[in-house]
């Protein structure tokens, strides 16, 4: 309902909690200094209590900032304001010291530098100072400054691509410049510009309302953070510019009705770009599996700290005094810290960080807008999709297909030729009425700047229904009725309006038809469009095809609402257009006023037709459906539209694919016995139970009990809710999360759909949606592409299941191997097989090339066959995966390794017992052997050592690539788990090796040396019986997936 502002010329026709604290912190302070003004305010609060637009008259507002409520600014005056800069907020400034510190002691960096400090102190002034101490000091520091430029690195490439995402979404707005309505970039929006906003727009700045319907509301929930619709008003309520309803503020939205207003402030001059400067820095939040592998980084650095204080308190306490001579304090310290380093997976960081890199690469690629890492996590555990259907399931191009009168019905290819083939074209005369109430009652406008192209390819600014209507009633011409869209908006003036709503379901204009001299001629009428089953009982006429208003009789009901049921059945949206002349309409009525009037005079309509529009669906949603399904996620309908129509669609998608569907006794009958359940979470339909269909109505879901939901959620797979609200989708989303363990998607593209977009765990909005409908999802289909979301479930799940992977990968060898050599040499008294060199080496360098690869891999075949993932009971380490580390891969790898080293010394003439339970008598003399000798076996031993551990997880590498899938089936050579990455992380690591070895430096500081040929080629064969393990252990799995070996399995 649309209150229009007199003309000067007669004739004239999801921020933050930061950014919502600063609002009500500005608020109070406006308050305080609403008083004082500033010439040029350097405080927010001054800038923000200076305003006075608000405070103004309408007229006022247009002289203030030269414009004129039809013509707005012209383009002399639009270049002259653009010098004041683009309507853009600037990002806060980013804390760069802060930063830089996360990067430098932040992951488990903090434990290299306590490794660096002891390595530092062992070298002076414990002593005695041996360039090997040194040497592991300076390669701790290099790790710390690796690692820190690799996270700084990754997150800046990952800023990078968020950034490049977020661009692609056109931020657009509705202005009128030189008499015409345009749609131009939010950015280029100036001061003085009249802005035109409908019903889910994003505010673009901030704006003096000048018109405004009576039902006006706007959301300011990401100011206030309260979620309460604001009425939106034409004068000041409040003297606070905060606080009053007469100003909409940028990144608020309309919710409901429409308005006009006038920009007063752009960009940085906003108040949002005032609080943005206040609030400072967005802080940094946790994602899902960051959390976890936080929680897991802790456990490990505890573990880590722990053995290492051990293994020195064992040296003081019990070595130095038992076995003087064995360990010097500063060998005993640099020993230990292999303890610091064998425990830490350096790779495990540095893999989540790049798994956003990876996933928003990859969903970039298909114009995904993700807006945080969390959003794919949680995508990956997805059970439930709850679906709008317009827009959404549909393409949204909704096309008028058929017109209906009582005594006639007419396809819309057809209405030209029977109206030239009829003797006399007055026997289709209700055509005419019919056009006008199709034109006048609508709440979508032609883009002026496209005005000049055909009717099909012209911009429109509109819901897809009114644009339907639009176009079928622009392009609708019949002479010989005089029914030409052209002259009917030169004749008809629109005085007031109450748009669509998704409760009310429609939508009235009240019209009159003018003469040259601007005075009424004919009764003032109202025009009526909106859902069948809603209008029906406000009708008591009906016109016939001539033009003859007859009364609507219950056989004539009947064959009205039998027509709709049967185009409802083909998937057709049904609408009613309906009108009503009334007169005695008192001038000067308050807009709230004619509102009462408008409802108080819905009632003895005249029924002018059905119109029948045409949504088909989006070609890529049935296959959607089907691979979501398969990946064992139900996908419900829920729609605010007429249940044959939603019915229908659903079959066509694959929503609904049995015969017999259930409908609300049927819920009521199995509820009946009120049984309580042990547990919400048990309450979802079993493997074993048979697919069931069910499809509810809005009136059914307002009567359902806590029992008959616990039905719905437990015993249907196949669901369909139809003629909802808003606050019953709501309830929908939120009753079905209470229940089953769920984790509930929900995708829409209106404002009735914002609510349930909210509610949900991960809101999925189309890219051509409102923008209350985009800012409330947490996952943007630019494309409106569907099929984006089975990839994006398979990028979650793949993800998580990388990630598994990497950690199964890093343990066996660091936090087993490495950790069993530091053992030995504590508790066994034999000389440490691996020492601290080597362990940080291979843990920052061969582990993490390795792990890397890992990343990369593609999704395994059945990854969208399994079931959901449990985000409360599956997490990413678990004791599966431990088994795995400490009593499969670990249990074989070390063995082996341990192994070589006591196969060499026996080679060098020293058995078991003259290597092991040696402590101080490891010196010269020992079994005839030099001090120099012994220290030869042992620099040898070590090198041997370390080469077959990293030999070794070439085994655990190919093994943990597949879950269950035999290595002959997705090799990482060719096919469709193609990852030649394996084979350079494989080749990178034996070159590490080679360069440890042989580097003359690396002899002279380290004391490594070359090995006989044998032992190079050894670990092969151990990698290959680790994969032949592996690659039994799958078999079974596949063969006896009920089996003990399967139920271990991780």
């Amino acid at each position: 309902m649309l209150e229009t502002t007199p003309s000067p010329e007669p004739g004239s026709g999801k921020g933050g909690y930061g950014v919502q604290i600063a609002y009500r912190t500005l608020s109070v302070r406006v308050e305080e200094k609403q008083t004082s003004t500033s010439k040029s305010p350097p405080d927010p609060a001054d800038a923000i209590a200076s305003i006075d637009v608000h405070l103004l008259s309408v007229d006022e507002v247009y002289t203030r900032y030269s414009t004129h409520p039809t013509v707005g600014l012209e383009l002399a005056a639009v270049r002259r304001k653009e010098r004041d800069g683009k309507n853009v907020i600037s990002p806060p400034p980013t804390v760069y010291w802060k930063k830089s510190l996360n990067y430098i002691f932040g992951g488990f960096n903090f434990l290299m530098w306590i490794a660096f400090i002891l390595t530092i102190i062992s070298y002076q002034p414990l002593g005695p100072p041996i360039p090997f101490t040194l040497g592991v000091a300076v390669l701790l520091l290099l790790v710390i400054f690796v690692s820190a430029t690799f996270y700084a690195l990754v997150d800046w490439n990952a800023n990078r691509i968020m950034k490049s995402i977020k661009s692609l979404i056109a931020n657009e707005a509705a202005v009128i410049r030189d008499g015409k309505q345009q749609i131009i970039q939010a950015a280029e929006i100036v001061v003085g510009d009249i802005i035109v906003l409908n019903s889910g727009d994003r505010v673009p700045a901030d704006l003096r309302v000048v018109q405004a319907s009576s039902d006006l509301r706007f959301d300011r929930s990401l100011l206030t953070g309260e979620s309460v619709m604001i009425p939106g008003a034409l004068n000041a309520t409040s003297e606070n510019a905060l606080e009053t309803r007469n100003l909409a503020l940028t990144s608020t939205f309309v919710v409901q009705g429409t308005c006009h207003g006038i920009v007063f402030a752009t960009g940085d001059r906003t108040v949002m770009g005032r609080l943005v400067k206040m609030s400072g820095e967005t802080k940094f939040k946790l994602t899902t599996i960051q959390k976890e592998v936080w929680f897991f980084t802790k456990i490990i650095s505890c573990l880590a700290l722990f053995f290492f204080c051990l293994s020195i308190l064992l040296f003081g306490v019990w070595l130095r005094t038992s076995y003087p001579g064995y360990d010097t304090p500063s060998e005993a310290i640099v020993n230990s810290i292999g303890c610091l380093t064998a425990f830490v997976p350096q790779g495990l960081p540095i893999c989540v960080a790049l798994s956003l890199t990876v996933v928003a690469r990859r969903m970039a690629k298909r114009q995904v807008l993700v807006k945080n890492l969390a959003t794919i996590e949680t995508l990956g555990c997805m059970s439930v999709l709850c679906s709008d259907k317009t827009g959404t399931l549909t393409a949204g191009k909704m096309m008028v297909e058929n017109v209906a009168f009582l005594d006639d019905v007419f396809g819309v290819e057809e209405i030209h030729e029977r109206v030239k083939k009829a003797a006399d074209p007055a026997v289709f005369a209700a055509f005419k009425a019919l056009h006008q109430t199709a034109r006048l009652c609508n709440g979508a406008k032609f883009d002026a700047t496209t005005n000049h192209l055909p009717v099909e390819e012209r911009t429109i600014k509109g819901d897809p229904t009114d644009t339907a209507l639009l176009r079928f009633s622009e392009a609708l011409s019949i002479p010989e009725l005089s029914v030409d869209a052209s002259i009917l908006q030169q004749e008809y003036e629109k005085k007031f309006e109450i748009p669509f709503n998704s409760r009310n379901k429609w939508m009235l204009s009240m019209v009159s038809k003018v003469n040259a001299a601007g005075k009424d001629v004919e009764p003032t009428c109202i025009l009526v469009k909106g859902a069948p089953d809603v209008l029906f009982p406000s009708c008591t006429t009906v016109l016939q095809s001539n033009g003859s208003v007859v009364k609507l009789t219950s056989k004539a009901m009947q064959t009205l609402a039998a027509l709709q049921e049967e185009w409802s059945s083909q998937g057709q949206r049904v609408l009613a257009l309906c009108r009503k002349p009334i007169s005695d309409i008192k001038s000067g009525l308050s807009p709230n006023d004619m509102e009462e009037l408008m409802y108080s005079e819905m009632c003895d309509l005249t029924l002018v037709g059905l119109i029948g529009i045409c949504d088909p669906p989006r070609p890529d949603v049935a296959p959607s459906i089907s691979v979501i399904r398969q990946a064992g996620v139900r996908v419900f309908m829920v729609t605010g539209d007429f249940k044959l129509t939603a019915e229908a669609i659903a079959r066509q998608v694959g929503i609904i694919t049995k015969r017999v569907v259930d409908t609300i006794q049927d819920v009521r009958t199995a509820a009946s016995e009120k049984v309580e359940p042990k547990n919400y979470y048990l309450i979802k339909p079993s493997e074993d139970d048979p697919i069931r269909s069910l499809v509810l109505t809005g009136e059914d879901v307002a009567s359902l009990t806590p029992y008959d939901w616990n039905v719905i959620v437990g015993q249907y797979t196949e669901i369909v809710f139809a003629r909802t609200t808003p606050d019953q989708k709501m309830r929908i989303v939120n009753e079905i999360k209470a229940r089953g363990d769920n984790t509930v998607a929900v995708t829409g593209d209106g404002v009735n759909d914002a609510p349930a977009l909210k509610a949900a765990d991960i809101g999925v909005a189309m890219g051509s949606g409102s923008d209350v409908a985009k800012e409330a999802a947490a996952l943007i289909l630019l494309k409106n592409d569907f099929a984006s979301i089975p990839v994006a479930i398979e990028m979650g799940r793949l993800v998580f299941d990388n990630l598994k992977k990497v950690t199964l990968y890093l343990m066996p060898a660091g936090s087993y191997s490495e950790f069993m050599a530091v053992l030995a040499n504590v508790l066994l008294g034999m000389q440490i097989p691996m020492n601290s060199y080597q362990q940080v080496c291979y843990c920052i360098t061969n582990d993490v090339i390795m792990s890397i690869s890992l990343m990369y891999e593609q999704p395994e075949w059945d990854l969208m066959r399994r079931k959901p993932r449990n985000a409360r009971t599956d997490r990413l380490t678990d004791w599966r995966l431990f088994f795995h580390v400490y009593l499969f891969y670990g249990l074989m790898l070390w063995p082996c390794a341990m192994a070589m080293w006591f196969l060499y010394m026996s080679k060098q003439g020293l058995g078991f017992y003259d290597v092991i339970l040696t402590f101080s008598n490891w010196g010269e003399g020992w079994q005839g052997y030099t001090e120099d000798q012994l220290t030869q076996f042992v620099d040898v031993g070590q090198c041997i050592y370390y080469v077959t551990v990293a030999i070794g997880q070439y085994g655990t590498l190919l093994s943990v690539r597949n879950r269950r899938v035999s290595i002959l089936d997705s090799n990482p050579l060719w096919g469709p788990r193609r990852n030649l990455l394996v084979l350079v992380s494989m080749t990178g690591t034996i070159l590490i090796c080679i360069v440890n070895l042989y580097g003359p430096g690396f002899q002279r500081v380290f004391g490594t040396m070359p090995i006989p040929g044998m032992f190079w080629g050894i670990p092969y064969t151990f990698a290959l019986g680790i994969l032949l393990m592996d690659e039994t252990r799958k078999a079974i799995v596949r063969k006896y997936p009920k089996s003990f070996v399967a139920w271990l399995a991780w």
